[in-house]
C-alpha cells in the first residue's frame, strides 16, 4: 500500500498560514490524479488542491481550519483506483412500440423513502433559483434522488405559485427573527486591513469630472461588427478609458507614482489594475505595459482577466505590481462614488453609469450620454493641479478620441505644430 501526502502548497511569499474555504470531496471517496479535492484561501488569493495521483483520500483538515504552508492535509492511497467508466448500452426502440406515457411526479414523496442527508438539499443550479426567488427549502418537496431538490422542481413550484397571504404578509422577508454567523476568509480580512490603512496612512483626496460619451458611443456604433469581425471581441468602454488613462499618465507622471520610503518612484511604463468582480469579492488583476497595446488587445486581456477571475484561477502574479488602478462602479448601477486608492499606488479612477443628461453645446441644451468620473489620490505626492489636469486630459481624449492618436492633441494642433 502507497500514501501520498499531500502538503498545503504556499500561495506565494510571506504567506504562512491560509485557511481550508471548502473541501469538493469528502474522506473515503476515490479520486483521480489532478482532481480538485479542496479550495484553500490565503491573504491575497483562493487556489485549489489537487490530488497528486489516483487513490482513496483520507481528509485530516475540516473546512474553515487555519492550516500552516506544508502541513499535510490529506492522504492518498493508491492502492484503491477509480472504476472505469462503462458505457450504457444502447436500446433499441423499435418503430411499432407504444410509446410510454411520462408518469407525473408528484410533490410529496412516497411514505416508504427513507430520509438520507441528500433530502431536501438543493443542487447548485437549484440553490441559485431558490436564492434569486427568495424560497426556502422548506417550501419545495424534492423529487431528485435520494430526495434532492433539483432545478425542475424549483421552476414547478414556481409555476404552480405559492400561497398568496403568505407572500402579502412576508413580501421579500420570509420573517423570524434568525441571526448567522459567517467567519472572515482570509482575503476579506486582509482587504479590510488594507482598506483601513490606507485611510489611516495616506492623505486621499477625490476629484470629480464629467465626461460626454458621444464620441466613443458613435465609433462604437459605426465599428463594432467589424471590430468583433476581426478581432473576435467586443469594443467596450474599458478600452478607451484605458489608453486615455495611460496617455494622461505620460504627461502627468506624479499620478502614476508611489512613495517608498522617503523616496519618490516615478514609474516609465503603465502597468494598469483593472478591478474585476468575482465570486470571492473584487479582485484588480493588472494589464502588463498597457501603454503598447491596442484597443483590441487591452479588450483581449480585460476579458482574460475576468475569465480568471469568474473561474477562480487569478494567480498572484496576476495582480501583483500594478501602478493605477480603474475600477467601473457602472456596471452595478452607480452614478458617483469616492473609489479607495489601491496601496502602494498613488491614485485610483472611478468610472460610474452612463445616463441621458441635459447639456449645453454651443448655446443650446441638448440630451447627451454622460458619465461622471472620480479621480482619488494621494495628496502627499499629487498635488491639486495635478490631479485636476490628469482628469481633464482623460476627458478631453475621451470626448475627442482621434486625440488617443496624437498625444493628446488634436489633428490641427499636430499639423500646425502647436
Amino acid at each position: 500500500m502507497a500514501i501520498v501526502e499531500l502538503k498545503v502548497p504556499s500561495p506565494g511569499e510571506s504567506i504562512t498560514e491560509v485557511v481550508i474555504a471548502r473541501w469538493v470531496k469528502q474522506s473515503g471517496d476515490v479520486v483521480e490524479k489532478d482532481e480538485v479535492l479542496a479550495e484553500i484561501d490565503s491573504d491575497k488569493a483562493t487556489l485549489t488542491l489537487n490530488a497528486e495521483d489516483s487513490g482513496k483520500i483520507e481528509i485530516l483538515a475540516a473546512e474553515g481550519d487555519t492550516v500552516k504552508v506544508g502541513d499535510v492535509v490529506v492522504k492518498i492511497d493508491t492502492s484503491f483506483k477509480p472504476e472505469a467508466k462503462t458505457e450504457t448500452p444502447k436500446v433499441e426502440v423499435k418503430a411499432d412500440a407504444k410509446k410510454e406515457e411520462p408518469k407525473k411526479e408528484t410533490a410529496v414523496a412516497p411514505a416508504t423513502t427513507n430520509a438520507t442527508y441528500a433530502t431536501g438539499t438543493p443542487s447548485v443550479a437549484a440553490a441559485k433559483l431558490m436564492a434569486e426567488n427568495n424560497i426556502k427549502a422548506g417550501q419545495i418537496n424534492g423529487t431528485g434522488k435520494d430526495g434532492r431538490i433539483t432545478k425542475q422542481d424549483v421552476l414547478q413550484a414556481l409555476s404552480n405559485g405559492f400561497p398568496t397571504a403568505a407572500q402579502v404578509i412576508s413580501n421579500s422577508w420570509q420573517g423570524g427573527r434568525n441571526k448567522e454567523k459567517v467567519k472572515m476568509t482570509s482575503l476579506r480580512k486582509t482587504v479590510a486591513k488594507r482598506l483601513v490603512s490606507v485611510k489611516n496612512e495616506t492623505a486621499m483626496l477625490t476629484t470629480f469630472n464629467e465626461v460626454d460619451m458621444s464620441a466613443i458611443y458613435d465609433i462604437r456604433a459605426r465599428y463594432k461588427d467589424k471590430f468583433k469581425e476581426v478581432y473576435g471581441t467586443n469594443i467596450g468602454f474599458m478600452s478607451f478609458f484605458t489608453k486615455a488613462v495611460c496617455e494622461a499618465l505620460y504627461h502627468v507622471p506624479a499620478v502614476n507614482a508611489m512613495i517608498d520610503g522617503e523616496e519618490i518612484v516615478y514609474n516609465k511604463y503603465c502597468d494598469i489594475g483593472i478591478a474585476v468582480s468575482a465570486p470571492k469579492g473584487l479582485m484588480v488583476p493588472v494589464l502588463r505595459n498597457a501603454e503598447l497595446m491596442s484597443l483590441a488587445e487591452i479588450e483581449k486581456g480585460i476579458k482574460d482577466l475576468a475569465i480568471k477571475a469568474r473561474d477562480g484561477k487569478l494567480t498572484i502574479p496576476d495582480m501583483e505590481g500594478g501602478t493605477f488602478t480603474i475600477t467601473n462602479g457602472g456596471v452595478f448601477g452607480s452614478m458617483l462614488s469616492t473609489p479607495i486608492i489601491n496601496p502602494p499606488q498613488s491614485a485610483i479612477l472611478g468610472m460610474h453609469n452612463v445616463v441621458e443628461r441635459p447639456v449645453a453645446v454651443n448655446g443650446k441644451v441638448e440630451i447627451r450620454p454622460v458619465m461622471y468620473v472620480a479621480l482619488s489620490y494621494d495628496h502627499r505626492i499629487i498635488d491639486g493641479r495635478e490631479s485636476v489636469g490628469f482628469l481633464v486630459r482623460v476627458k478631453e481624449m475621451l470626448e475627442n478620441p482621434h486625440r488617443l492618436l496624437f498625444g493628446g492633441k488634436l489633428p490641427e494642433e499636430v499639423l500646425l505644430g502647436l
